[in-house]
This record gives C-alpha cells, structure tokens and sequence, in this order.
C-alpha cells in the first residue's frame, strides 16, 4: 500500500489530511506527491502571466527530488512550440517522462496507432514512454496507473 498526499493541510498542523490508499504491485514511497499544472499552451493569460507560469515549469522541472512527470497531451493535436520547448527542458534535466495521449476516444482506432505514432516520433520518446488513455471510456487507465508506479518506483 502507499499514500497519495494531496497536499491539503490541515490547519496549524502541517500534515496532509486528504489521503488515499492504493495497492499496487511496485514498491512506491510513502510519500508520493502529485502536482496538476494547467495547460500551458491554451490557457488564457496575459502575456506577463505567461511568462511567469513559463518560470514556474522551468523551476518545477528542475527541482532535484523529481522522479518523473506525466506529461497530458490531446492525441488529436500536433505539438506546438510550447510543448517541444517542454520536452526541450525535461531532455536538459534529464527527467523521465510518461506522455499520457488523452482523448483516445476521439479517434478511430487505426488512427489513434498511427496518431501515437506521429507523437512519439516528433517528441522523440520510446514505445513504453507512451500511453493511449480515455477518460471517457477508460481506455489506457489501467496502463497508464501501472506506468505511474512504475515511473515513481
């Protein structure tokens, strides 16, 4: 079993109180701590927001405790300067990365292969780095909830 923190405090004692208990075949730590970050190509910001959000990845993904991130990408759009100057910064740090396709529902399934395919090429990412996920039909979550241990392992 471990523990995902979600980072809610309890007031005046420091601890996270919201936990959730999984089982999981990897020994993960017992404490893992998980960080949602908005989308940083089509949120809607000023430009001075922008830049300081861009600051904010910068540091996030250089912090040295780091062992991983999954990465949201819509299978059915290319990757835009934003996300190559991401990858950009995960390859200059050396973090391992899981790219989650999202929407896999959208697409038939032929071009859902050949859609990951596409992705996984233009971000220059191996086979098992890649997963297919629907968050509508479920597709891919089973998978995607393995590779997460296995990224944190």
């Amino acid at each position: 079993m471990f523990q995902v923190h979600l980072g809610k405090r309890e007031e005046g004692r420091g601890k996270s109180h919201e936990t959730q208990q999984h089982s999981s075949r990897f020994p993960l730590p017992s404490s893992l701590y998980l960080l949602d970050l908005p989308g940083y190509g089509y949120a809607r910001a000023s430009k001075g927001e922008l830049t300081a959000f861009r600051g904010l990845l910068n540091h996030v993904v250089k912090r040295p405790r780091l062992v991983g991130v999954v990465w949201l990408l819509d299978i059915r759009r290319d990757p835009s300067p934003e996300d190559n100057a991401m990858q950009d910064a995960f390859a200059a740090v050396g973090t391992r990365v899981l790219a989650a396709l999202t929407k896999g529902d959208k697409l038939p399934r032929g071009q859902r292969l050949t859609r990951a395919t596409a992705l996984r090429e233009a971000l220059s990412m191996t086979d098992d780095q890649i997963i297919v996920t629907s968050a509508k039909t479920g597709d891919g979550i089973p998978e995607l909830r393995e590779a997460v241990a296995a990224l944190v392992a």
